[in-house]
C-alpha cells in the first residue's frame, strides 16, 4: 500500500497521528529520496541478463543436442555436476558483490543442471534405452523421468533454502508442471492412462501448486516475490487441463467460462495478473465457440457482443473510481496474513 496524503490526513482524523506529526511526516516524505524497486525493472540491462540466462538454461535443457550422447553416461554426469559446482559458486560471488539478478539466473542454472547429472548417472548405470536421449526429457511425456524430477525438486529446495533467489523458483516450478504430466502414468503403474486421467492429474498439480504459491507469498510478504514462478506453471498446469477437457454440454461449456470470468476477478483482487490473463484468454476461447458454433448464423450476435464489450469499458471506468473501496472490503474477507501480503505487495 502506497502512503499518500489522503491516508496521512486519515490517520490525524483517527487520532492515530497529531497534526504536528503528519506535518512532520509529510515533510519527511518530500525530502526523502525515491524507494529502490523491490523487483527487477525493465532495463536494458536486466533484458540482458534475462537473454543470456534464459539461452545458457536453453543450452543445457531445451536446445541439449544429440552429440552429448558420446561422453557416456559418467562423462556426462561429470560435466554436469562441474558446471553445477562452477555456477553456484559464481551465484555466491556475484550476490556477495550486490548482484541479485545474475546470481538468481546462475542459481537457475544449476538447478536446470541437476536432470541431467541424474540422467547421466542412470544411462552409467544401463537404466535408459539407447534410442531415449537426454534432450527427450523436454520433448516426451514418460513416467521414467520420475527420478530425474524428483531429484530436481529435491536440489532445488536445498540451493533456494542456502540462495533464497526468486528466479531459483523458476526450473522447480517448471520440474513440478513437469511432474503433472508424467505422473498420470507413474499412478497406473507405468501403463499408458487416458488423456481424461492425465487431465485430472495435470488439474490437480496445478490446484496445489496454486495453493503452495498461496503459502509462499504469506511467507515471504512477496518480497521478494518468490510465488511468481509457482503461479504461473501452476496456471498453466490447471487451466490448460481444464482448457483441453472438452465437456459435451453447453452448461459444462458455460461454467467452464464463469470459471475463467472468476479467474479475472481474482487476479484483481490479489493483485496477480496470470490469473487475469488465463482468464481472459480462456473467456474468449469461450466467445469464439459461441460466435462459431452457438450462434454462427446470427445477426445479433456480433451486435450484443459489442454492447457487452463496450459496457466491460464503461464497467472498468466505475472500477477505476472506485477500486480502492471495493478491494478494501473484498480483502477484508481474506484471511488477515494474506490480505497484509496483498497489501504489501500493492
Amino acid at each position: 500500500m502506497q502512503l499518500t496524503s489522503e491516508l496521512i490526513s486519515e490517520a490525524v482524523n483517527r487520532g492515530i497521528l497529531s497534526r504536528d506529526q503528519a506535518d512532520e511526516l509529510c515533510r519527511f516524505l518530500g525530502e526523502a529520496p525515491p524507494a529502490k524497486p523491490s523487483s527487477p525493472s525493465f532495463t536494458f540491462t536486466n533484458v540482458l541478463y534475462y537473454l543470456g540466462g534464459l539461452i545458457a538454461i536453453g543450452a543445457m535443457t531445451l536446445f541439449m543436442t544429440l552429440g552429448w550422447q558420446q561422453f557416456g553416461g559418467w562423462g556426462i554426469f561429470t560435466i554436469a555436476i562441474g558446471y553445477t559446482a562452477v555456477t553456484l559458486a559464481g551465484s555466491r560471488y556475484l550476490m556477495k558483490k550486490g548482484f541479485p539478478t545474475p546470481a538468481g539466473i546462475l542459481a537457475a542454472l544449476a538447478i536446470s543442471l541437476v536432470p541431467l547429472a541424474i540422467y547421466g548417472m542412470q544411462e552409467a548405470l544401463m537404466m535408459w534405452p539407447a534410442d531415449r536421449p537426454y534432450r527427450d526429457y523436454h520433448y516426451w511425456i514418460d513416467w521414467r523421468w520420475a527420478v530425474m524430477e524428483l531429484g530436481t525438486l529435491l536440489a532445488g529446495t536445498i540451493i533456494l533454502f542456502l540462495y533464497r533467489l526468486p528466479f531459483a523458483v523458476m526450473p522447480t516450478a517448471v520440474t513440478l508442471w513437469y511432474m503433472s504430466m508424467d505422473f498420470a502414468p507413474l499412478l497406473s503403474g507405468g501403463n499408458d492412462t487416458s488423456w481424461a486421467n492425465r487431465k485430472a492429474v495435470s488439474i490437480v498439480f496445478g490446484l496445489v501448486m496454486i495453493l503452495i504459491a498461496v503459502y509462499v507469498d504469506v511467507r515471504s510478504r512477496r518480497r521478494p516475490d518468490f510465488g511468481f514462478w509457482l503461479y504461473f506453471f501452476g496456471t498453466i498446469a490447471f487451466w490448460g487441463a481444464l482448457s483441453m477437457s472438452d465437456s459435451h454440454s453447453q452448461l459444462g461449456k458455460f461454467l467452464y467460462a464463469c470459471l475463467n470470468a472468476a479467474m479475472i476477478f481474482a487476479g484483481a483482487v490479489i493483485s496477480r495478473r496470470v490469473f487475469t490473463v488465463f482468464g481472459a484468454l480462456g473467456l474468449c476461447g469461450y466467445l469464439g465457440y459461441l460466435s462459431y458454433s452457438v450462434f454462427k448464423d446470427s445477426l445479433l450476435f456480433p451486435v450484443a457482443l459489442t454492447a457487452l464489450g463496450i459496457a466491460l469499458v464503461g464497467g472498468g471506468i466505475w472500477w477505476q473510481r472506485h477500486e480502492e473501496k471495493i478491494s478494501h472490503r473484498l480483502r477484508k474477507i481474506l484471511p488477515p496474513a494474506l490480505r497484509e501480503t496483498i497489501e504489501n505487495a500493492v
